[in-house]
């Protein structure tokens, strides 16, 4: 069983392995979350030690968090096309497509991530799994009529062979979880998805949805740490 501590101790193994497809005077997408958060600590140790990067952050914590560390942002109208993309996920499957949004951000993330022509996922090895759907796939909506796009996307799962899909309102301090962009998440536990772009395509089209957390055919490697040390896996060409 991993403890928070060895959970954490393998983010950092993940994250200074991603360092290495970091090179002076790089365009990067910065990520959100604590795998992200451990590479943006690492970076900004190579950073001291006379690595040049600009960065642009995917959310506002990750602008604290790099602007704290004394990692130089710009914004992404700024810097379009970037070099790379360094973010974690919370699931990833063996073709690299991930679900991501635990974190609330995946709308900038997804922004960012489509603005860099490769993308470096971090993760620890209980990330990876044979089909995604166990972690509940966020999906960002319009805060307006909400409940109503909430039953159009379980209307579309059920068309889809979903039947029992019930999408979840993420709450926090009793109020609905509100997006950077001030939109609302629901959660919807897929539990197991037979066809990810398939899935992906019909809720991008669904009236009132933002963005959803499948991430399809945009990460080129996942760097992966375990008990038996750090690998990567690069996407199928």
């Amino acid at each position: 069983m991993t403890t928070p501590h060895d959970a954490n101790a393998l983010k950092r193994l993940a994250a200074a392995r991603a360092l290495d497809f970091v090179h002076d005077g790089m365009k990067l997408g910065l990520g959100t979350g604590s795998t992200a958060d451990a590479f943006l600590e690492l970076l900004a140790d190579r950073m001291r030690d006379g690595l040049k990067i600009t960065g642009t952050p995917t959310s506002e914590r990750t602008r604290d968090k790099a602007k704290a560390l004394g990692i130089p942002l710009s914004e992404l109208d700024a810097l379009a096309p970037l070099d790379l993309v360094i973010d974690g996920a919370d699931e990833a499957d063996h073709n690299l497509d991930l679900i991501k949004g635990g974190g609330g951000a995946l709308l900038r993330e997804k922004i960012v991530a489509a603005s860099s022509p490769r993308m470096i996922v971090i993760a620890d090895e209980s990330k990876l799994v044979h089909r995604l759907g166990a972690f509940a796939l966020p999906v960002e909506v319009i805060a307006f009529g909400h409940r109503t796009t909430a039953a159009r996307i379980a209307a579309v799962a059920q068309a889809l062979g979903y039947v029992q899909l019930t999408p979840q309102l993420r709450m926090k301090d009793g109020q609905p979880f509100r997006t950077d962009s001030g939109n609302v998440i629901y959660d919807c536990p897929f539990r197991e998805i037979a066809d990810t772009p398939s899935l992906a395509a019909a809720l991008s089209v669904i009236t009132g949805v933002v963005e959803h957390g499948l991430f399809v055919g945009m990460a080129w490697h996942l760097v992966l740490a375990g008990a038996s040390g750090v690998r990567v896996i690069e996407r199928k060409k």
